[in-house]
């Protein structure tokens, strides 16, 4: 007998034995199916506005049906009542009664350190065995991705769950090809790789086919919520199921953001960064416009001070944390920066309501919670000039101007000095059309609109969705 036939009766057994063990899977996962929504929101200690979508939509889901038992899939050691706990500690929201939590072990498939090499397609490809893991704990009536996990919706679907998805940003979007194409070098995009055609070239097909596999996957979703204009401009493209696809902005803390005073303390005007640090976020930028608008300004104003707010995900992003300290003292302005990690909310709260500004610096923010937040509070936003900011937040209300755009360190620095020299009657009545303007991105707006997105699917559970 050649030993080509037996290996090839040995693998043909081995992709059979894999088959009818898939089969008995989820033929058992579907018997067990309970009423229940599954968010699959690995990271449930981020403390970004992923995170408060998330509480957000379970509070939402709770009152919505509470025959529904909500279930949060996460990689972090937490039980419910820790959980409820944190959703009002960190972001205020106010949960009828606590999830219930499954524990994922395999988190690791997920994480960027795993993939030193095509990050990207190793990530979601991770994130199928991750949700693997989820489905077969327990198997929800509904599964809720909360974090942007598109490849694990052909899964759930396999599963026999209904997929609804709240997408914050396009895992691969035409911009990030188009920046590849231009060989720009960014966080996403490797200067050597940007300084080389060849491997440009490479990278652009590679990006070309993620994109068709992102519209592929993205397709199986029964409902698509996505977060500002330019996020739905992008996934409609991509997904192709523009019936299925509702905006629904995210909620903001608005209303106690709005009870703070407008006026300041003008002892030392204080200008508040609020991001997760992330190399996205741009951090470094913020600094380097901080100190040359310190350089702009008169020798006998008051020099202002910069509020770094933000939490760290990992090890890369307390590096990060480091190396934006050792930057300032590089700048000289380290007596005029303060650096605060993981601070508690009403901490927050009250660092906003003593900022006369809020900077924020990332390019294509897919909406830019912060700079909502920045707006309610009473702080003038200095936001980048792309995507969330410009298309939906940072715009007139009645004919006034409501904050300034930036792009680049000169422009940054341009509109701190603008801000820092404007007259008090002036600022305030900036102030107040950038509250009003904020009003639109309310937590109880987003309550009204998730839940009419989500009515016809979580009050109706009998066949399919299209």
């Amino acid at each position: 007998m050649s030993i080509w036939f037996l290996l090839w009766m040995l693998l043909t057994s081995v992709f059979a034995l894999v088959f009818l063990y898939l089969a008995a899977a989820l033929t058992i996962a579907r018997n067990n199916m309970k009423r229940t929504v599954g968010f699959f929101h690995p990271y449930t200690n981020d403390g970004g506005g992923g995170e408060r979508v998330l509480w957000c939509a379970v509070k939402a889901i709770q009152e919505l049906n509470p025959n529904l038992e909500c279930i949060i899939y996460t990689g972090d050691d937490a039980s419910p009542q820790s959980l409820m706990e944190r959703a009002v500690n960190r972001f205020g929201v106010k949960l009828p009664y606590p999830p219930k939590v499954v524990r994922l072990y395999k988190r690791k498939w997920i994480e960027e350190s795993t993939y030193p090499h095509f990050t990207m397609i190793g990530q979601n490809m991770g994130s199928v065995f991750l949700a693997w893991e989820a489905l077969c704990k327990c198997t929800p009536l509904f599964y809720f991705d909360t974090s942007g996990y598109a490849f694990t919706y052909p899964l759930a679907r396999i599963f026999g769950c209904k997929v609804i998805s709240y997408t914050h940003y396009p895992t691969i979007s035409s911009d990030m090809v188009s920046r590849v194409r231009d060989r720009l070098s960014m966080y996403n995009n490797d200067a050597r790789i940007a300084g080389s055609i060849w491997l440009s070239r490479c990278k652009l097909l590679y990006y070309l086919f993620l994109i068709w596999l992102y519209g592929l996957v993205g397709s199986c979703a029964h409902l698509a919520m996505v977060n500002s204009s330019w996020t739905k401009a992008h996934i409609e493209k991509l997904w192709k199921i523009s019936s299925c696809i509702r905006r629904v902005y995210p909620p903001c803390d608005t209303k106690a953001l709005q009870a703070l005073p407008l006026e300041r303390p003008v002892e030392t005007p204080t200008i508040i960064s609020v991001a997760q640090f992330r190399p996205e976020k741009a951090q470094a930028l913020q600094l380097e416009a901080f100190a040359l608008a310190i350089q702009r300004l008169d020798s006998g104003s008051q020099k202002p001070k910069l509020q770094f707010v933000g939490s760290c995900r990992n090890e890369e992003d307390q590096e990060r944390l480091l190396k934006l300290k050792s930057r300032s003292i590089e700048l000289k302005v380290d007596k005029h920066v303060e650096f605060h990690k993981d601070l508690p909310y009403r901490d927050l709260v009250q660092l906003l309501g003593g900022a006369v500004a809020g900077i924020h610096s990332m390019i294509d923010e897919h909406f830019g919670i912060c700079v909502v937040e920045y707006m309610a509070a009473g702080a003038i936003p200095i936001a980048h000039n792309s995507a969330g900011p410009k298309m939906d937040i940072v715009l007139g209300e009645d004919g006034q101007q409501t904050g300034f755009l930036a792009s680049t360190v000169e422009e940054y620095a341009e509109a701190i000095v603008k801000v820092l020299s404007m007259p008090e009657e002036e600022r305030l009545k900036m102030a107040t059309a950038a509250r009003k303007r904020a009003e639109r991105f309310s937590e109880q707006r987003f309550y009204e609109d998730i839940m009419a997105a989500m009515e016809p699917i979580i009050l109706s559970t009998d066949g399919p969705l299209r």
